[in-house]
């Protein structure tokens, strides 16, 4: 706020907002079993669901295709000019299309849902005019509320867009639930940039069995401190018939030292160790590993199999270089 008040800008931002959450909270509210029918059109679809539209509603178009085949559902999208110039060859029996028109009647999409119509293509339309073209040949219309642009004119592709983008959104999501499609199937299409260092396995990041410092309970500390030096990862697993039953760290040395009475080079590793540390799974992801090791002030951590035996270890340098922290 400046001396002369609040900003006519901020006014009319928070405007815009209020009259697309709005519009979106109508949305919600509106939807029914066509939606249902939608999803169950798109999931049984054995090609790809092919998006099309014009201006605008094409942009929105092609970020929903984007958001599809990454969730699960493969999808590309055709410029529906394009597509009456020799692109329909793209669309093929198997295929389905959702096509996207705020009026119902864009001239470029016409030859692609006749296209529809003649090969028997299963089409979803998202309008929000229900007695429009696309309303009325389509297999499923999904029919957007009635609400105002947000623009003062209330003529420029504001609201309907958003309405249009956040319905893509909700029938990605859906069909991603349908597939149960999991964290795993996502990191698979996202194998790139931090997203996909977040969805690594710790198996693909620890190191494995021939690099693990290891040691017995009984154990004379003074071997101990120079398994744990040659190691380098500043802690040593001590192991019972296999199992995992305590670790020894650089604090707990310390803490051995300042407690006095028996030296430390006398002891065994039982008497020094942290029984029950925490420990990861293979299968655990990445970013759960480094929330455990932020949580316990801790830099590395074992990783055991369905035994509690150890098959690897894990650094937090090794998720820093990954990308993951």
């Amino acid at each position: 706020m400046n001396a002369q008040g609040p900003s006519p800008d901020l006014d009319t931002g928070r405007q815009v907002l209020a009259t697309e959450a709005a519009a979106l909270s109508a949305l919600a509210d509106s939807l029914d079993d066509r939606f249902a029918e939608a999803v169950r059109l798109l999931a049984a679809t054995t090609g790809r669901v092919v998006v099309s539209g014009m201006g605008k509603s094409g942009h929105v178009g092609r970020k929903i295709a984007a958001t599809l085949a990454s969730t699960g559902t493969p999808a590309l999208f055709v410029h529906p000019a394009e597509a009456s110039h020799g692109d329909l060859g793209m669309v093929v029996p198997g295929d389905s299309v959702l096509a996207l028109s705020n009026s119902g009647e864009t001239t470029e999409l016409s030859d692609i849902v006749t296209h529809t119509r003649r090969y028997g293509l299963p089409l979803v339309g998202i309008t929000s005019r229900p007695e429009s073209t696309l309303g009325r040949m389509a297999d499923v219309a999904l029919i957007l509320p009635d609400c105002p642009e947000a623009c003062p004119m209330g003529l420029a592709p504001t609201t309907s867009t958003t309405l249009m983008l956040a319905l893509g959104d909700a029938l990605a999501v859906a069909l991603l639930s349908r597939r149960g499609f999991t964290a795993a199937d996502f990191r698979a299409f996202h194998p790139g940039g931090r997203l996909g260092a977040q969805l690594s396995r710790v198996a693909d990041l620890m190191h494995g069995e021939d690099a693990l410092p290891l040691a017995a309970p009984d154990t004379p500390m003074s071997e101990a401190i120079l398994r744990i030096t040659a190691k380098s990862f500043g802690c040593l697993g001590i192991v019972e018939d296999g199992r995992l039953v305590g670790i020894i760290t650089d604090g707990d040395l310390r803490r051995a030292l300042d407690q006095g009475g028996t030296p430390l080079l006398s002891r065994r590793a039982a008497e020094v160790m942290t029984r029950s540390p925490r420990r990861v799974r293979p299968d655990t992801l990445a970013a759960e590993a480094l929330r455990l090791m932020n949580t316990g002030k801790i830099t590395s951590l074992f990783v055991v199999d369905a035994a509690d035996r150890p098959v690897g270890i894990l650094h937090v340098h090794d998720l820093l270089r990954a990308g993951v922290a």
